[in-house]
């Protein structure tokens, strides 16, 4: 019992900070004059994004750790597990966009707002989702055409597709083969186009004299680095591995495969205000600047 009520608050708040701070930095993003750039415009599609995809499954886990053996009908979790795997691809394609944004901005500054204008940004936020779309069609159909016997119990707290797969009753390798061909191209894509960015970053950085913005540069780049890898390495994890693998079976692994999806599921869309956006000088000016108004405002 004690338990149930750590984690129900743990959830809570973490649900609670990712929407709100999410929130303001899409208030903030929209009516800020100094935040109508290019970086503020997906930084701002990236919040939206967050809010959608954790709130795809911590409302879930809330339910569930309230009411004892909770179920979820079958249409419900066919839309649960399109709706994540779509979020889940248009955030790993809007990261490797910013990465990009960020590369063209320190590397060629001179060019960035031609390369970066109003419309190459609308297109491509809505290929982001154009690309969730296909993604979590493919893999949903996918794993839907199963036939699904024995136990009817996910060990998992949302539907997903490694312990969908697990119950059932016929040979999955086929499924497993479109997981990891469409996944790769994916998100391992992505990856390398994000690692690549920041490798540019970085050597740029280090061109820099010391003592100016060089630390700040250099800890901004790790920062990210060490989000998205949070993000890529616990999902590569846990989607390309077959079925059939022994430590995949192993009781142990089996109970922590829920601990570990947190970090592509809930622990990233947390992470992300924090590190791209409410670390950022002008972001913290233009909250502060607006809550001054709103307080005076409010006094006379």
């Amino acid at each position: 019992m004690k338990f149930k009520a750590l984690y129900l608050a743990l959830f809570l708040i973490i649900y609670f900070v990712t929407v709100i701070g999410n929130i303001c930095i899409i208030f903030l993003a929209i009516i800020d004059d100094l935040l109508q750039t290019p970086m503020y415009y997906l930084l701002r599609n990236l919040a939206f994004l967050d809010i959608c995809y954790t709130s795809t499954t911590l409302p879930q886990i809330l339910a569930n750790l309230l009411i004892e053996h909770l179920a979820i009908s079958l249409p419900a979790c066919i839309i649960q597990l399109f709706l994540f795997l779509s979020l889940a691809a248009s955030e790993s394609s809007l990261l490797a966009i910013m990465a990009y944004d960020r590369f063209v901005a320190i590397c060629n500054p001179l060019r960035y707002s031609a390369i970066m204008n109003k419309d190459v940004c609308l297109y491509m936020v809505a290929g982001t989702w154009v690309v969730g779309f296909i993604f979590g069609t493919i893999h949903t159909a996918n794993t839907f055409r199963l036939p699904f016997c024995g136990s009817n119990v996910l060990n998992h707290y949302f539907c997903d597709i490694p312990p969908l797969l697990k119950i059932s009753c016929i040979d999955t390798l086929p499924n497993e083969a479109t997981v990891f061909v469409v996944g790769s191209l994916l998100m391992h894509g992505c990856f390398l186009m994000i690692f690549g960015s920041y490798v540019q970053i970085l050597l740029s950085v280090l061109n820099i004299p010391k003592g100016c913005g060089r630390k700040k540069g250099l800890s901004t780049c790790v920062s990210h680095l060490i989000v998205v890898l949070l993000f890529y390495g616990s999902g590569s994890f846990m989607y390309f591995r077959p079925k059939s693998n022994v430590l995949a079976e192993s009781n142990v692994l089996a109970d922590k495969e829920w601990l570990l999806s947190l970090f592509y599921s809930s622990i990233t869309p947390l992470l992300n205000p924090l590190i791209y956006s409410l670390r950022n000088k002008d972001i913290q000016g233009a909250f502060q600047k607006h809550l001054k108004r709103f307080l005076i405002g409010r006094h006379f």
